[in-house]
């Protein structure tokens, strides 16, 4: 139930979830998002709760009445506010329901690159109680297929590069869409139940899952309150988003913007020049990254990053894949502490960030759990370890999902659920991620974590990246094998020799393999699966 409200406060199921994670009331104040908001506005805010609950839907048009006349969407050229956004998403909810039936329950998936109609399809389902299914754009014709048929959508959202379904109705982004918008279809029934949102798991080493779960408040009330604070993040400035919406940091960054009220700066690809001109043009306070991108931020070299004007800039957010502390540490000698990394999974959302402080004074870590999660450490008994060991990740928070579409689930502990990653904390309470269960390498009798040997190769200044795996071995069970990507010219002997003076003998690839590049997924993870011993 949602209880009155006066004047000057926000919504009531803010400021209870508030009061479980802590410190979020002075964040939101010190942000500006509440500032102004006068007793009109928190009226027209209560009914939208009260129609749409805690849903996407509500996250826009809380929006469109807090910031009518601000840029909603910026691509380029092409710019949509606020109102207007609300406004065709009203229409096109109207017609998604009158022409395809979009009921509340029903599926809706999306297929589309970053861009507004991503924001439209997304929102416009959510007004009507329809789950979204976000489906990633780099799937083949059949992969795309073979997901459709497991989750069975109502309707197929896409743009139209991508070719439908010929099993499941479906619309473009960009013609259908926008004649939706202008349509007169009579105004949509509310949504008798707040729709689920599903991601699909990376797939990195098998078939993409989907993970659902529905927009809570206290999980996103943690996750806002960590990111003004660790962040610096302020209302209403630009927040250039890279990753694919489609993807988990991608998405909750997007959902944190439209809380915020502030633009969202897309382009349907990256560009490492195009995203610096972007924030230069916008002003833009932060920039959503995956650590391969910033990689190429960097190769741009610092005479051509200089000639932009990145002042603005309070906050790099790195996500979705393993940041490094070689990469983390060349960014920040480059760009300043503006640098954060934000560790998490589809699962369990965003559970840790590590600020520059963070990356600097421990060089390394993920960082400290956000807000309202948390995160321990335990060995294959389920027991907790001391600071400095080395066990399984498990997390805890509001963003943490209730199972797989097909059933199935990860491990939970205690209320918290294995990432499927091993890890350890330091004094301090920081979290380092050492890799993942299933990649750790058995060699000799002794235990090796990749991720340790990959930053060790990484440091040597001829590599930009690095990943090791293990290979059968007749004598040790398992041998270390390393591909590593150059910046400059450097032998196998010389790159197994830094790591021998770095690392216990055990721990030494005996090969090194010389990559053009590595093969990645949408979101920058490496396919380690593709990576093929010589």
């Amino acid at each position: 139930m949602i209880h009155p409200i006066g004047p000057v406060r926000p919504p009531g199921w803010l400021v209870r979830s508030a009061a479980e994670v802590g410190g979020l009331p002075v964040a939101l104040v010190r942000s500006g998002v509440w500032r102004s908001a006068g007793p009109a506005q928190l009226v027209r805010i209560e009914r939208a709760l009260r129609t749409w609950g805690q849903s996407m839907a509500t996250l826009g048009a809380v929006a469109a009445i807090r910031f009518p006349d601000r840029a909603a969407v910026i691509c380029g050229e092409d710019r949509l506010t606020y109102a207007e956004l609300d406004a065709r998403c009203e229409r096109i909810a109207a017609g998604l329901h009158a022409q395809y039936g979009i009921v509340a329950g029903r599926k809706v998936a999306v297929l589309c690159r970053n861009h507004a109609g991503f924001l439209e399809a997304t929102l416009s389902a959510s007004r009507l109680g329809a789950d979204v299914l976000f489906v990633n754009t780099e799937f083949a014709p059949p992969q795309l297929q073979a997901v459709l048929d497991q989750h069975h959508p109502d309707l197929l959202i896409h743009d139209p590069e991508f070719t439908p379904s010929p099993t499941i109705p479906s619309v473009t982004s960009a013609g259908a869409l926008d004649e939706l918008a202008r349509s007169d279809t009579p105004e949509a029934p509310v949504g008798v139940r707040v729709g689920r949102i599903t991601l699909l798991t990376s797939g990195t080493t098998g078939a993409p899952k989907g993970a659902p779960r529905v927009t809570g408040a206290l999980g996103l009330a943690g996750l806002t309150g960590s990111a003004l604070q660790r962040f610096g993040l302020r209302a209403a400035e630009p927040m250039v988003i890279a990753p694919p919406l489609f993807h988990g940091v991608g998405l909750l960054t997007s959902m944190l913007a439209l809380f915020l009220g502030s633009p969202l700066v897309l382009r349907p690809r990256f560009d490492a020049a195009t995203l610096l001109a972007d924030v230069e043009a916008t002003r833009a306070g932060s920039v959503v990254a995956v650590p391969v991108m910033l990689r190429r931020l960097l190769d741009l070299g610092p005479t051509a990053t200089a000639e932009y004007d990145l002042r603005s800039l309070r906050a790099v957010v790195s996500g979705a894949a393993q940041l490094g502390a070689p990469l983390a540490t060349e960014f920040i000698e480059r760009f300043g502490p503006v640098l954060c990394d934000a560790y998490g999974s589809s699962e369990v959302g965003i559970a840790t960030i590590a600020t520059s402080a963070d990356l600097i004074e421990a060089p390394g870590t993920v960082g400290r759990p956000c807000l309202g999660s948390s995160i321990r450490i335990l060995d294959d008994l389920d027991r907790t370890v001391p600071p400095g060991t080395t066990g399984r990740i498990f997390a805890g928070g509001g963003l943490v999902f209730g199972g797989y579409s097909d059933g199935s689930n990860k491990t939970v502990v205690d209320g918290r659920m294995s990432t499927g990653d091993l890890g350890h904390l330091d004094t301090a309470g920081r979290l380092y991620v050492d890799g993942r269960e299933d990649d750790m390498i058995v060699s000799g009798g002794e235990n090796v974590y990749p991720v340790e040997v990959e930053q060790c190769l990484a440091a040597h200044p001829a590599v930009a990246e690095a990943v090791v795996t293990g290979v059968p071995d007749d004598e040790f069970g398992q041998r270390l094998l390393a591909y590593v990507v150059l910046t400059a010219p450097a032998t196998e002997d010389e790159l197994i020799a830094h790591v021998k003076a770095n690392l216990a003998r055990y721990k030494t690839p005996r090969q090194v393999v010389i990559l053009d590049e590595l093969p990645r997924n949408a979101t920058g993870k490496v396919l380690r699966n593709r990576l093929t011993p010589p």
